[in-house]
Order: structure tokens, then sequence, then C-alpha cells
């Protein structure tokens, strides 16, 4: 099991926002956490990442990008640890083509081919989202987790990156604000509410209306 938590209250400065949650995430589980915008799925994602993040790529709410730096240099930001320092400012001051290569092809399946070398402070929303993306992939590991990494993209497209990081990672926590979307994508939902797990069930067996209790008041 890559994700395990066993009747935890969890949050962030002293505050609990989730209380006695427990939960289990198996290698090659594609994992939809749905609920309300603030219900605590970001507070979820967060601590599964401090706890394992190891070997774990994380796409966060805020990009993280550096806004000078190019999305080659953003991008290549995810792959620091497989290689020297010396090597590592080699790219930063002439990216290797080794390097350009191997990136090249990630930007372009997400729609950012011709952005390979524009500061990230230059593009859109949309665009900033999928360098974050485009690093994750390929900083690769055994999962994601991502927190609505595909809010800024429309269908076509966020199909597109959800295929991507399913053909990357072996398993796939998710943060999705797209009912439709999480059900199309995930093998497992997790709905939050109130401050607690109301639902944990595979995709298979729900349907968009048997969600609408996580969102009403």
């Amino acid at each position: 099991m890559l994700f395990k938590l066993s009747n935890e209250d969890l949050g962030y400065g002293g505050g609990v926002v989730l209380r006695g949650i427990s939960i289990g995430i198996s290698k090659g589980e594609r994992v939809a956490l749905v609920g309300e915008s603030g219900a605590g799925k970001s507070t979820l994602l967060s601590v599964l990442q401090d706890r394992y993040g190891g070997n774990t790529a994380l796409i966060p709410q805020q990009a993280g990008l550096v806004r000078s730096l190019s999305v080659f240099h953003n991008i290549y930001m995810g792959s620091l640890h497989r290689h020297g320092t010396a090597y590592n400012l080699l790219n930063l001051a002439w990216p290797q083509k080794a390097e350009v290569a191997r990136i090249r092809p990630i930007v372009e399946r997400l729609g950012l081919g011709d952005k390979l070398f524009v500061p990230t402070g230059e593009l859109s929303g949309g665009q900033q989202q999928r360098t974050a993306i485009a690093r994750a992939i390929l900083q690769g590991g055994d999962a994601v987790l991502g927190d609505e990494p595909v809010s800024a993209s429309d269908n076509h497209q966020s199909r597109v990156i959800l295929a991507a990081l399913s053909e990357t990672f072996t398993t796939v926590v998710l943060a999705m604000h797209d009912v439709d979307l999480a059900l199309e994508f995930s093998t497992r939902i997790i709905g939050i509410k109130d401050g607690g797990i109301a639902l944990d069930a595979p995709a298979a067996e729900l349907t968009r209306s048997g969600l609408d209790f996580l969102y009403r008041k």
C-alpha cells in the first residue's frame, strides 16, 4: 500500500480541517478526491505528500514556477535530483540537446511545443498549469498527487493531461472539481464533506447524481 492513514486528524497551523481520516491507497489505483471548495482535499493531499513524498511527484494548485525562467527550465527542475550540480548549472546557462530532446515530446503533447523557451511569466494560467504538469511528468515516480491539475483546461485538454498522467504514473491521486471527468478518469472516488470522508467507493458504482449530496449545504 502506497498511502495509508488510520483515524487521523489533519490540518495545519494548529487547526484541524479533517477528523478521523482512515484511507489506504494501493499501487495501480486512480483516485479522485471530490467535494466542495474548502472541504479539505488540498489538506489531505498535502499530508500524503509530506508523509510519502520520497518517490512521489506533486502538482500543486499554485504552479510553483519561477516566472523569469523559461518553460524548459521550469520543467527541467523536475529532474534536478538525477544530475550533479555542475550539469544542472550547465543546463541553466546552455540547455543541452539531450535534455531538450527529453522534454520536447512532453511539452508538445501538452500543447506547449511553441512555448519551450518562453518565460513562464508570459504564459496564460492554463499554460502555466500545464508547465507544472510537464515538470511532474519529467520527474516521474511511483505516484503523482495533483491538486486540481485540470482546473484551467477545457475538456479535450483535460483528457490529454489525464491520459499523460495515467501513462506516466502507476498510481494517481487527484483533487478534481469536474465530477463527470472524475467519474470517467478514476477507478475510485473519495468524497469529502463536513470535515470527513463521506464516501469512498469504486467509480464504476457511482453516478453524478449520487455525488450531488457532497455539494449540498
